[in-house]
C-alpha cells in the first residue's frame, strides 16, 4: 500500500481495500480534529496528535503514493508528532501509545524514504524484521484489547486513551476511532 510501488487498477480488490483505508483513516482523524477543536486543555493536545496519526495515515496509505518528496515530508510530521508525543508523557504514562504511534508512523516513511531512492527493500518487504515484528505485536494486541473493551458493557479505554464521557456517548465513538485506527495502522504494517 505504500509509495509508488503500487500501480494498481482502480477496480481490484487491493486497490479498493487501500481506499478504504484512507477513507476510514482520513475519517478518523477528522473526527479527531473537530474533538481537538472543542476539548479542554487537557485533552487538546492527545486528540491532535490522534488527528496527526490518523490523517498521516490516510496520506500515506493513498494507493497512488505521495509522490516523490511525500515520504521525506510524511517523515518530518511523524518526527514532528515523536517529539509532541515525548511532550504529552509528561502528564502520565498513558501517552505512551503515541509516541508509539508516531515512531511507527516515521519507521514506514522511512521505508517509504529509502524505498523510493532505491536503498532500501521496497514494497513488498517488511524493513527491519525485529521492529515490523515488535510494532505488529503491539498493533494486534492493541486492537484485540481494545475491540474487547469497546464490546463489554463497561466499554473500558483503550490502551494510551484519556478517559472520556460514559458508555453510549462520545467516548465511545472515540474509542470505535482510536480503534479504527489500531486497526489501519496494524493493515499497514501487514502491507509493508
Amino acid at each position: 500500500m505504500h509509495g509508488p510501488a503500487m500501480s494498481l487498477s482502480p477496480f481490484s480488490a487491493s486497490a479498493v481495500s487501500a481506499w478504504l483505508l484512507v477513507l476510514l483513516c482520513a475519517v478518523s482523524g477528522t473526527y479527531c480534529l473537530l474533538r481537538a477543536r472543542r476539548a479542554d486543555r487537557r485533552t487538546r493536545g492527545a486528540a491532535a496528535g490522534e488527528a496527526v496519526m490518523g490523517l498521516g495515515m490516510a496520506a500515506m496509505a493513498v494507493p497512488s503514493g505521495t509522490g516523490a518528496w511525500g515520504p521525506q515530508i510524511l517523515l518530518a510530521v511523524f518526527c514532528g508528532a515523536a517529539v509532541h508525543a515525548l511532550w504529552l508523557l509528561r502528564g502520565g504514562a498513558h501517552h505512551a501509545h503515541h509516541l508509539v504511534g508516531s515512531l511507527a508512523m516515521a519507521y514506514m516513511a522511512l521505508e517509504m524514504t529509502a524505498a523510493g531512492a532505491g536503498q532500501g527493500h521496497g514494497h513488498g518487504r517488511a524493513g527491519l524484521p525485529l521492529v515490523t515484528g515488535a510494532l505488529l505485536v503491539y498493533y494486534a494486541g492493541y486492537v484485540l484489547l481494545g475491540g474487547a473493551r469497546l464490546v463489554t458493557a463497561g466499554g473500558g479505554a483503550l490502551p494510551g486513551a484519556v478517559a472520556e464521557r460514559g458508555p453510549g456517548g462520545a467516548g465511545d465513538l472515540t474509542r470505535a476511532c482510536r480503534l479504527a485506527m489500531g486497526t489501519g495502522m496494524l493493515a499497514m504494517l501487514l502491507t509493508m
